[in-house]
């Protein structure tokens, strides 16, 4: 893990401009490489209002953001929202294959420099569990699990630094959960590129699973929690019994 951050944000700060609510209080925080931060609060609490600030998806009422210890500016922007990828949790999918799906970040300028590899796209597949047939399957015949593999393959693909996941597997079966869980984790742990996750979830087991880090949110305030220490095992049980 290196020093610099790969995303640094200095006092983020984001406001409902018809209601004037706050939504997001001044909130700072730090992604390294290797960092799987998970984020749990209630319903309306400002997570995914977080995330798409971290993904400068919407404009920011104050704050800053530092990627790789430089701030991220006009002309590095196009660069960062590739590289900060945003999951949401109904991942909108075209007509056609899932192939088609796969292949259309590459019609868009900011991929000219990329090409489709379709037996890297088949790799993620089977890591999801699909079979070789997956890729050639229609997308009206997709479950919402299997949507949502499709559009988190399509950026994996893309070979991404952090991926922010608002929720994607909410309203999914537990099947479908695991398969995008498995999917994340063979991402994250593979050594050729500096990676990390920041992932919303309002299931904590999940939150347990996915994470070594664990934030919280309520009335759009940011805290980080401390993880309990580990509870004693049978040895120390039997330690405090003889005393």
């Amino acid at each position: 893990m290196t020093d610099i951050p790969i995303v640094e944000a200095f006092d983020l700060c984001r406001r409902d401009a018809e209601r004037g609510q706050v939504l997001l209080q001044p909130a700072s925080f730090s992604l390294h490489d290797g960092d799987r931060v998970a984020v749990t609060g209630p319903s309306g609490s400002g997570k995914s209002v977080l995330l798409r600030a971290l993904a400068l998806l919407d404009p920011l009422d104050a704050g800053r953001i530092e990627w790789h210890g430089k701030p991220v500016s006009r002309i590095t922007m196009t660069h960062y929202r590739r590289n900060i990828a945003y999951i949401r949790q109904r991942p909108a999918v075209l007509e056609g294959t899932v192939e088609d799906n796969l292949r259309y970040p590459y019609t868009l300028h900011a991929y000219r420099d990329v090409r489709f590899d379709r037996e890297r796209a088949r790799s993620f597949a089977e890591r999801a569990g699909r079979g070789d047939d997956f890729l050639d399957k229609s997308a009206s015949e997709l479950s919402g699990g299997e949507a949502q593999i499709t559009a988190l393959i399509r950026v994996l693909q893309l070979a991404p630094e952090v991926l922010l996941l608002d929720e994607p597997t909410a309203s999914l079966d537990p099947e479908s959960s695991h398969a995008i869980e498995a999917l994340v984790k063979t991402w994250l742990d593979s050594a050729d590129a500096r990676r990390a996750s920041v992932w919303v979830s309002h299931d904590p087991a999940q939150a347990a699973r996915v994470s070594d880090r664990h934030l919280t949110m309520r009335a759009g305030v940011l805290d980080e929690v401390t993880r309990p220490a580990a509870p004693p095992g049978p040895q120390d049980n039997q330690r405090e019994d003889t005393r």
